[in-house]
């Protein structure tokens, strides 16, 4: 008898960036510990699934237009920004750097960009339906540290990243990411939204930048 299918829980992950002497982009990743469950041994970028608290979390600042447009393309308004609320969590749990601005504890969501979005396969039991964002380093404070989820914390070059021991769908972000980053800004706001399936193999599919009708929850 078939097994059930899993549904994918939201989650959300953080591409904190910098550039380094040269142009060279640096980006915060650390190797998940070898007791996890989802993706042991592997480098990631900080992220964790959406909690319940998240949708209700106040901000120092609410997500760009074009970043909340971007979400809202498979999510209802409030799962939007639960999202942003989400990366910029994980990032301080999993990182000890904070998105939120000097004297306030709460984040800013207004620093992140919209990446892309991965859905784990409907054959895995674990499953997740993960929104990528990206923030510059600059927009983040604090010392790195975090609660020891990730291991080897660190800032890795875009090459450098792309030799360690990735999953196939990190690589793939990485490209989008990459592809981000050397586009002109006054273009992005108009770029495909890609979302990406499959496990050892992940295909993109391309949607334009415009809101469905009826927030689309695959």
């Amino acid at each position: 008898m078939p097994r059930d299918t899993t549904f994918p829980r939201h989650a959300a992950s953080l591409i904190l960036w910098r550039r380094r002497a040269g142009g060279v982009v640096e980006i915060l990743m650390g190797i998940r510990h070898s007791a996890h469950r989802f993706m042991p041994n592997r480098l990631v970028f900080p992220g964790g699934r959406v909690d319940l608290a998240d949708r209700t979390a106040p901000a120092a600042s609410e997500l760009q237009p074009e970043t909340r447009a971007a979400l809202e393309r498979a999510a209802p308004p409030r799962l939007a920004r639960a999202l942003g609320i989400a990366a910029a969590r994980e990032l301080e749990e999993e990182t000890g750097l904070t998105l939120a601005p000097p004297g306030t504890d709460i984040p800013a969501l207004g620093v992140l960009d919209y990446v892309c979005r991965a859905v784990t396969p409907a054959t895995l039991p674990i499953r997740f339906n993960a929104r990528f964002l990206a923030a510059p380093a600059e927009a983040a404070r604090g010392m790195l540290g975090g609660c020891g989820e990730l291991e080897a914390l660190g800032w890795f070059s875009l090459e450098e990243a792309r030799g360690a021991p990735l999953a196939p769908i990190t690589g793939c972000v990485l490209g989008q990411f990459s592809t981000l980053m050397a586009m002109p800004t006054a273009e992005r706001a108009a770029r495909a939204l890609v979302c990406y399936r499959g496990q050892d193999n992940p295909q993109p599919e391309r949607f334009p930048l415009l809101s469905e009708s009826a927030h689309s929850r695959q």
